[in-house]
């Protein structure tokens, strides 16, 4: 069983003859589009501090050399810039050569195109998150003007990814603080909901997954990502919501949850016992030998303050005990 076979098995449930996993021998391999845009590489400023433009050409800072920052000034700042705004063409086929070029490379593992977000996280950095926010309560029809407008270069997306033969599409979009989601879930199901719906619809009705990452205590809205037809949804912290809550999930829909152990509440902790105990508790509670969880690893030790060593301790407990025949 190759690592596409195991992947697509976890996903549907099929008792796939390991977990599937992101590190070491990992079972997925990523690729992205070639599009001109007005990106810039991070750049020092002095006095601690580093900024970059994006792909959108909103401005970023932070205040170290590792961690991802965050925007400072929207391109869409102020309102009157929107009619003339013009977003980066993602509609050539020519620009996701280099997807296609990593299908042919590695023909037997997951192929994810990333795409960068829904309409939510998208338009947030266009006018900046507190504005965006405020934005919401009080020109919702604006704001789903600008939505609308996103959501058409995102289908031409999916389709072009479709065309150059991954597997799935995936988006980073963090919808929650570490008490609740950033807006009302009354809000979110009426403006966003709909916009999941067509996108998991479209990728579905191509043949394709589409995989979510979401940071923060994100439980009252994963009923609807899970309705709206969200595959998959990757959280680094598991435990934030509680491992038995995601596990109640799964008795009614076949949803996978890709995650670590929990990057806040346990690995910092550094205690080898602890931490194998919660690996396997999601081996045991998330996957069960017949799919539905893919072994993760956080990917930035140094920012949050790891030492790799911790997340060895749970890879070794994952690989051991997410074996076919255990369960």
């Amino acid at each position: 069983m190759n690592s596409r076979e195991i992947v697509q098995r976890t996903l549907d449930f099929e008792h796939p003859e390991r977990v599937a996993k992101s590190f070491h021998d990992q079972d997925f391999v990523g690729a992205s589009y070639s599009v001109e845009t007005q990106a810039t590489d991070w750049k020092e400023v002095g006095g601690g501090r580093w900024e970059r433009i994006d792909d959108w050409g909103n401005a970023w800072a932070r205040v170290d050399p590792t961690s991802m920052g965050e925007v400072v000034r929207g391109v869409l700042d102020d309102f009157s810039k929107m009619d003339g705004y013009e977003f980066p063409d993602f509609s050539n086929p020519d620009d996701y050569e280099p997807v296609r070029k990593v299908r042919a490379e590695h023909p037997d593992m997951w192929l994810i195109g990333g795409i960068p977000g829904f309409a939510f996280n998208i338009a947030r950095k266009l006018r900046k998150l507190e504005n965006y926010l405020a934005d919401l309560l009080t020109d919702r029809k604006r704001m789903s003007e600008l939505h609308d407008r996103i959501d058409d270069f995102l289908d031409d997306m999916i389709r072009i990814y479709a065309d150059a033969e991954v597997d799935s599409v995936m988006f980073c979009e963090d919808w929650g603080t570490q008490n609740q989601t950033l807006v009302s879930p009354a809000l979110w199901r009426e403006e966003f909901f709909p916009r999941f719906v067509r996108h998991c619809s479209l990728a579905h009705d191509l043949g394709i997954k589409v995989f979510m990452h979401s940071c923060g205590q994100t439980e009252a809205i994963v009923p609807g990502l899970i309705e709206a037809g969200i595959d998959l949804l990757q959280f680094d912290q598991p435990d934030l919501h509680g491992i038995d809550v995601l596990a109640g999930h799964q008795e009614t829909a076949k949803i996978t949850f890709w995650c670590p152990v929990d990057i806040q509440k346990v690995l910092p902790t550094g205690d080898e016992r602890y931490i194998r105990s919660k690996a396997k508790e999601m081996l045991d509670k998330l996957w069960r030998g017949r799919g539905g969880f893919v072994a993760g690893y956080y990917g930035d030790n140094v920012s949050i303050g790891l030492d790799s060593q911790w997340q060895e301790y749970a890879c070794d407990e994952f690989e051991r005990y997410g074996v076919a025949g255990i369960f």
